[in-house]
């Protein structure tokens, strides 16, 4: 297979196409599920609620991640001090990927959005300051109404934010959330075929059903949901991919989102938990290397952009090799 041909296939069959290796077996880099129901308004929303906290519950344990809820149980006043002390603790304790969910309702007055907690709400500046500490990864899928200026408030290195609305100004209920907590482990939202569901697949997914929802209720969409994982504070709609691959060009030339979030799997592959978490952290730059090689394609020529891809993929390359040949590592998958 020629590099022209390697272009336009996939990061994964890229590298299989110059080496097939096993995987050693690592310990899987560690992943905390907090879920924060808020305030469910009617008795309706709070079986709703309920549910979805279960789905993500459910999709932790599959996962062999950490899971937290707030707001189940326990005083209705204590929520926003709870989570507030549960991030501090992150902060010292969190030696992984954080995925933070937040379930209920949402307000906007035209210059602050909060989330509707049990008790005092948390607005979206407040949320950003307490996680202002954590520099792991960090995901918040933010899926009340109008949570969409969560994104300026929340976007920064490292982080993921989904939100169920594109504006402050959507803030009728938002069904995002149902969606959302069946495709995190819905094997038939993999669009990759990679045997397990991104963060983005999920997201596209759950968008993809959202407006299928309201073309069979023959009503106006109320809620839009966006993706921001390059830092820049502006949400990308699902109707900008084609598969997983973003099809517009991002504001000032900015890195496309969705290449970060299609590296969040919270429940992982037999091959994913296999990758020690070193080198999963070098495989992933390696994948962005590429993707953002792959928009500068136009402007750097065929033979310099060749040239550029396959340094990339033989190094990606033998990062895989080095993982199958480590001495300390004798636990071969064959």
């Amino acid at each position: 297979m020629g590099l022209e041909a390697l272009e336009g296939a996939t990061v994964g069959t890229m590298v299989a196409a110059i080496i097939y290796s096993s995987f050693v077996f690592a310990a899987a880099e560690s992943q905390t599920v907090m879920v924060v129901l808020g305030a469910p308004g009617t008795e309706e929303y709070g079986q709703q609620f309920v549910e979805w906290n279960q789905r993500w519950e459910q999709a932790a344990k599959q996962a062999e991640a950490n899971f937290v809820s707030i707001g189940l149980t326990g005083d209705e006043n204590e929520s926003r001090e709870l989570l507030k002390k549960l991030l501090a603790e992150k902060e010292e304790a969190l030696d992984g990927v954080l995925w933070l969910v937040l379930i209920g309702h949402g307000t906007f007055n035209g210059q602050t959005a909060k989330f509707n907690l049990r008790g005092p709400d948390v607005t979206a500046q407040e949320l950003g300051e307490w996680l202002k500490p954590l520099d792991k990864a960090t995901i918040i899928v933010n899926c009340a109404s109008a949570s969409g200026p969560f994104i300026n408030r929340l976007s920064g290195p490292n982080r993921v934010i989904v939100t169920a609305t594109k504006s402050g100004h959507e803030h009728n209920f938002a069904r995002f959330g149902d969606y959302i907590s069946a495709a995190i482990i819905d094997e038939n939202a993999d669009l990759d075929k990679d045997e397990q569901t991104s963060l983005l697949e999920a997201f596209l997914s759950a968008s993809k059903q959202v407006e299928d929802f309201y073309a069979s209720e023959s009503r106006l969409a109320t809620e839009h949901a966006l993706l921001d994982d390059n830092g820049d504070g502006l949400g990308t709609p699902a109707t900008w991919f084609r598969g997983v691959h973003a099809v517009k060009a991002a504001k000032d030339g900015a890195n496309l989102d969705g290449l970060r979030a299609n590296q969040f799997h919270l429940v992982r592959s037999t091959r994913e938990r296999d990758l020690q978490n070193d080198a999963r952290t070098r495989r992933d730059e390696l994948e962005i290397e590429i993707a953002q090689l792959r928009q500068r394609k136009a402007a750097l020529g065929a033979d310099q952009y060749y040239i550029q891809l396959e340094a990339l993929l033989l190094e990606l390359a033998q990062l895989y090799q080095r993982v199958e040949t480590t001495p300390s590592n004798t636990n071969l998958r064959n």
